[in-house]
């Protein structure tokens, strides 16, 4: 098996604010893996507060790219474990490398990826788009110009509530709000019951991810859904986020790939939680692996694409929030690089 790489810098059509900050565009890194002859690709964003720059990924590679290359793939499952361990700090790695297994697996059995955990494709949640923060002028400006049946609104600003009435006002479609942490126990208390009024489906991350004393507080009193981002990253938080939170939203670069979130969508549901699956504005590359998970899912957040002004890859398709994959084995996918 041979591995090589790309890093990207993405650019967004519009700057891409939250409740942390804002960027231009989104750095990436793509691994591909050549297992005699038969290639696959996969994703990892970079994302500045997690201290994982693709500097540090291609470094971590080149250090152990001969480990990474001398492992014999026949089960992509047991090769992230290996790659869990020869990568103990840098589950951005582990994710690429676990997406490009998982690609090359599917084609060694001419099936698209979906197919080794979901009987179809029938019935996959709609896909959210994001509007991030800006003016509120800007932010309807954004709404307007792509019509969406739901919409995930970024808060966490002293306008908060300001901003939702008047989107409210430009459309009937159901808006998720997500505050990156922003709110302290107080104004999610206040908050929450408004917009639950201004047909809000959920709140993604309403406190500090530490805050386990107010999210208990306010996981007894919400009457929204209340999802874990932040807060969940890796498997055993599952099992922390329960009674905290309504349901988890999973991320693969977070979580290291394909292999452990599917194992946190078991668990999440032996607890009785919902799963969403989620991006970090990845490219057509990393949201195809989103993609073939989203039959397991309760909710689907992956418009990383949609949001990006270049893209690397086809082979997902989104028509007015419903997500299409291919036919072809693996995630189904075709680079352009």
């Amino acid at each position: 098996m041979k591995v090589n790489y790309r890093a990207f810098n993405l650019p967004f059509i519009y700057p891409f604010t939250i409740s942390k900050g804002t960027k231009t565009q989104q750095p990436s890194l793509v691994v591909e893996l050549d297992f005699n002859g038969i290639k696959g690709y996969g994703e990892a964003p970079a994302i500045a507060y997690y201290e994982i720059p693709v500097e540090k990924m291609i470094a971590d590679l080149e250090a152990k790219k001969i480990f990474i290359e001398k492992y014999a793939l026949t089960d992509p499952e047991r090769y992230w474990h290996y790659l869990h361990h020869l990568l103990p700090n840098n589950p951005f790695l582990v994710c690429a490398l676990d997406i490009a297994a998982w690609d090359i697996y599917g084609k060694l059995r001419q099936q698209p990826l979906y197919t080794f955990w979901s009987k179809s494709y029938a019935n996959v949640p709609l896909t959210d788009y994001t509007i991030g923060i800006d003016t509120i002028e800007k932010m309807v400006a954004k709404l307007k110009e792509k019509p969406w049946p739901i919409y995930k609104i970024k808060l966490g600003t002293k306008d908060d509530l300001a901003i939702m009435h008047e989107l409210r006002k430009h459309t009937d479609a159901v808006f998720r709000v997500d505050a990156n942490a922003g709110w302290k126990l107080e104004e999610a208390l206040e908050l929450i019951p408004v917009l639950k009024d201004l047909n809000v489906e959920l709140v993604e991350q309403p406190l500090a991810k530490d805050d386990w004393e107010g999210m208990k507080v306010l996981y007894e009193k919400s009457s929204l859904p209340l999802i874990a981002d932040e807060a969940c990253v890796k498997e055993a938080d599952v099992d922390k986020c329960a009674g905290y939170f309504h349901g988890i939203n999973i991320k693969l670069t977070k979580c290291s790939g394909i292999t452990p979130a599917r194992r946190m969508i078991n668990r999440a549901k032996e607890l009785n939680m919902r799963v969403m699956i989620g991006c970090m504005n990845e490219s057509t590359v990393g949201s195809a692996a989103i993609a073939h998970l989203a039959p397991l899912a309760d909710y689907i957040d992956m418009d990383g694409p949609l949001l990006l002004a270049e893209d690397i890859a086809t082979g997902i398709q989104y028509n007015n929030g419903v997500v299409s994959v291919s036919d072809q084995p693996g995630l189904g996918i075709k680079v352009n690089f």
